[in-house]
């Protein structure tokens, strides 16, 4: 959390990442710039926020204070890639990002298959983390590029998939058919002992139409008839993970994310599914810093319907209505749907543009745009608090 000028107003800037654009925390500086514009007295608290996704290790790192470790880690395709993680001020508690090493960005388009991509890189992230002191782990599971079922990750940490001759099966989703059995003994013992949230904004489940290779495989470059193969491996898979491990991951709300990720570390890990948004308001403390602000300005790369189910806006403003405080949504763009908003308690919604662009020139300036448009609010906000 940052601090501006203190004065009468105080205002709580808690807004996502522009995702491609801008993160959270330069987000919501912008519009900390816009507000000063105004009035540079006007009190600002910046919260960056993430709901599971890109950008969910710096806005806990910013939240609760602590650092960010790099290390090398294996890529989506098995090549090597800069990962990170990060432990908290209380030295304690580990985040990871999964994106950060099985994200769709690390995959060129050209490339893309999830028929082979692996969370294995994710798996070694959990271990540096562990390796690091982390006793509790928060994993965001949003941006993956895998759909594996998380058992590279599983690998990664000692658990071994075999086939029929008793020999460890190729990395990635398109070989799930060939399991026969899982050995659980290599397991880093350290997992049992650690307290895991799965930090998910997600509920489908593992398997089906609305499973992770239906919905998602598309977007990570699987064609009509990968999609078909890989919804029909995870199902095999869950079959023999419910048979090691006694757990039925299948139709668990969640359980589909980022691949079926969350069904690895539900099954293996003993993790538990949370809401990413409700995770780092908890850990920004942000019922507090609400009691006693006067405006809430949030925000995110595109606002529409779907800003309602776990996105990072929809739970600000959940904790706003609580505390009575107004809250605004200043966005990249509003589509089809954002009005529904309004009944969630949101005053206004606002878009940084400010007449015919194009997305590129949006992505590119928006660091100024959100800077504009926050005076904009300000003003219009200080203007109705003069006449009232």
């Amino acid at each position: 959390m940052q601090e501006g000028q203190r004065g009468s107003m105080k205002v709580v800037i808690a807004p996502d990442s522009f995702k491609g654009s801008l993160s959270a925390l330069a987000v919501a500086t912008s519009i900390e710039r816009g507000i000063h514009r105004v009035d540079a007295n006007i009190q600002t608290h910046l919260v960056p926020m993430a709901d599971g996704g890109e950008g969910t290790v710096a806005a806990l790192v910013a939240a609760a204070g602590g650092e960010i470790i790099t290390r090398r880690v294996t890529g989506p395709l098995g090549e090597s890639v800069e990962g990170y993680f990060g432990i908290l001020a209380d030295g304690e508690t580990g985040i990871i990002e999964m994106a950060a090493a099985s994200g769709l960005p690390l995959v060129p388009h050209h490339l893309r298959n999830p028929l082979v991509t692996t969370t294995y890189g994710t798996g070694e992230l959990i271990k540096a983390a562990l390796d690091s002191g982390a006793k509790q782990l928060i994993i965001g599971i949003g941006g993956s590029a895998t759909n594996d079922g998380g058992a590279g990750m599983a690998t990664a940490l000692g658990i071994k998939f075999l086939d029929k001759s008793g020999q460890e099966l190729p990395l990635g989703g398109g070989n799930l058919h060939l399991l026969q059995s899982v050995d659980l003994s290599g397991l880093d013992p350290r997992i049992l002992s650690t307290d895991i949230r799965i930090a998910c904004d997600v509920i489908n489940p593992l398997c089906g139409p609305k499973g992770a290779s239906a919905v998602y495989g598309p977007q990570k470059g699987a064609t009509s008839e990968m999609v078909e193969i890989l919804d029909n491996n995870l199902n095999h898979y869950a079959d023999l993970v419910e048979k090691s491990t006694g757990k039925q991951v299948k139709h668990i709300p969640g359980a589909g994310a980022a691949g079926g990720l969350g069904a690895g570390l539900l099954a293996f890990l003993n993790a538990k599914l949370q809401p990413g948004v409700e995770i780092v308001l908890t850990a920004a403390n942000m019922d507090v810093l609400l009691r006693d602000a006067d405006l809430v300005i949030t925000g995110e790369g595109q606002t529409d319907r779907q800003t309602l189910f776990g996105k990072a806006p929809a739970g600000v403003a959940e904790v706003a209505r609580r505390h009575g405080v107004p809250i605004v949504c200043i966005s990249g763009s509003l589509a089809l749907g954002a009005e529904e908003l309004y009944n969630q308690g949101f005053a206004g919604l606002f878009s940084i543009t400010e007449g015919p662009i194009s997305l590129d020139e949006a992505m590119n300036e928006a660091a100024q745009l959100l800077e504009r448009a926050a005076e904009r609010v300000i003003r219009l906000y200080l203007t109705g608090r003069k006449r009232g």
